[in-house]
């Protein structure tokens, strides 16, 4: 089975999130006949996006949350039912060393995710992040240490 992580704007616009899950879809299309376990950390927007056709694809998930409080902290009301969909779906749920979600608490996530996955999907538009932790950082971390990246960023996508 390929394990295939994730990272990626979580503000990606209404417009684009269609765009995405297909760019997704063709992605992971390669992968499904040895089967797919997909890492996220379920943040809104791009790893929601990827956990739910890692599903459809039949695969199977595992989450990585930052922290004990994030979906109080960071999910909002208007995502909390997809949220918790996928949550309850997945095989498996690792909760990062944090009571609170902060940067060094996402900072840690990417690493639990990168340190898990055979590859990196990175739905990111090539923009530096704003901090540590962020879809930038991941790649950087990722192509540093020689884990393939797969760049999906669809033709007319855009972020809030």
């Amino acid at each position: 089975m390929r394990r295939i992580g994730i990272t990626g704007h979580s503000n990606i616009s209404a417009g684009s999130a269609e765009l995405v899950r297909k760019a997704l879809v063709d992605a992971l299309e390669r992968y499904n006949e040895d089967g797919v376990v997909g890492v996220s950390c379920l943040a809104r927007g791009a790893d929601q996006l990827f956990a739910e056709e890692v599903l459809a694809a039949g695969g199977t998930l595992e989450v990585v949350l930052p922290s004990a409080d994030y979906r109080e902290a960071k999910v909002g009301p208007e995502n909390r039912e997809g949220f918790d969909d996928l949550l309850v779906r997945a095989n498996m749920v690792r909760y990062m060393r944090h009571r609170t979600a902060g940067r060094r608490a996402y900072e840690d996530a990417n690493e639990a995710v990168l340190g898990g996955v055979d590859m990196l999907f990175a739905v990111w538009d090539g923009q530096p992040s704003g901090g540590g932790g962020g879809t930038a950082d991941a790649v950087r971390v990722a192509t540093e240490r020689g884990l393939p990246v797969n760049v999906i960023w669809p033709e007319g996508a855009s972020r809030e």
